[in-house]
């Protein structure tokens, strides 16, 4: 879930320092081709769905672990918000822009509500990205965002669920990469943020998103398609950073779909490669 000269998690090669926004900072950042499986014409459902419902299984499942593992942080309401924020707007309101990184990530979020929302929202983009498939920047990933104990705990079943067999379904080989000639597209994009619940010691943050899937390619069986779900991440205060305790996923809200045409696979590869991701701040 590439960035022309900037590097970053996304879709295709990044460049040397991995980063998936690029600076750390939280303003924006701007960043195979072949034949046409796609028909010209708006898709309705298709194989990519039942694809996009492993993928929330396996999110879901591991979801699931953390939560039975984790210890009990729910902490009484209170710091910069009380018990609930009132529902607003996301808007680009942050004043407290992130200066660090880790594996690409955004890091050092403030220690109030816009922070956790800013660390929701830049986790959601690195959990749902083209990273995730590889071993070795899956676990900087999971490492980096999740609590210690959390990340012990989900790195082995993280595992085993992006296995050899999972990742062939997907049309990947077992190092993640897709065949020659196609790009495969994992992309999580936030439309918008919501705190559940805040304390100093902890926060439960969702994160309303739509998410592209699929691989484009002329031998593609599965084109790429959109998802709406929302996700929820419970932080933990860590060592001076917002990190996961455990996260869940649900489907929708989605809008009604719209009447535009869709793009040929040379033109979703062509927007991949050069429309890259963001850093968000609340």
């Amino acid at each position: 879930m590439s960035l022309g000269d900037e590097p970053g998690y996304g879709d295709g090669p990044r460049g040397d320092d991995g980063g998936y926004g690029g600076s750390g900072q939280t303003r924006t950042r701007l960043p195979d081709r072949p034949g046409d499986v796609y028909g010209g014409a708006r898709r309705r459902g298709s194989s990519s769905r039942s694809l996009i419902t492993v993928v929330g299984v396996v999110v879901l499942l591991i979801a699931a672990i953390a939560f039975a593992n984790r210890g009990d942080n729910s902490a009484s309401s209170g710091g910069d918000s009380g018990a609930k924020s009132k529902t607003s707007p996301t808007a680009a309101s942050g004043d407290h822009p992130v200066t660090s990184k880790a594996a690409g990530i955004p890091t050092g979020f403030p220690h109030n509500t816009q922070g956790a929302q800013s660390a929701a929202a830049n986790y959601a983009v690195a959990l749902g990205s083209t990273s995730m498939f590889k071993t070795a920047t899956r676990h900087d990933i999971v490492s980096t965002i999740y609590t210690s104990a959390a990340a012990g705990r989900l790195q082995g079943p993280m595992d085993q669920a992006y296995s050899t067999d999972f990742l062939g379904k997907l049309g990947l080989d077992a190092n993640g990469n897709p065949p020659e000639g196609s790009t495969f597209v994992s992309r999580t994009i936030p439309i918008g943020t919501k705190v559940e619940q805040y304390s100093t010691s902890g926060a439960k943050v969702s994160v309303w998103y739509m998410g592209l899937i699929g691989m484009s390619g002329q031998t593609s069986t599965d084109p790429v398609s959109s998802t709406w779900k929302t996700w929820t991440f419970e932080f933990q205060w860590d060592n001076g950073d917002w990190k996961i305790v455990t996260d869940s996923q649900k489907d929708g809200p989605a809008p009604v779909p719209g009447d535009d045409k869709a793009a040929t696979s040379d033109e979703i590869s062509k927007a991949i490669e050069e429309y890259g991701g963001f850093t968000y701040a609340r």
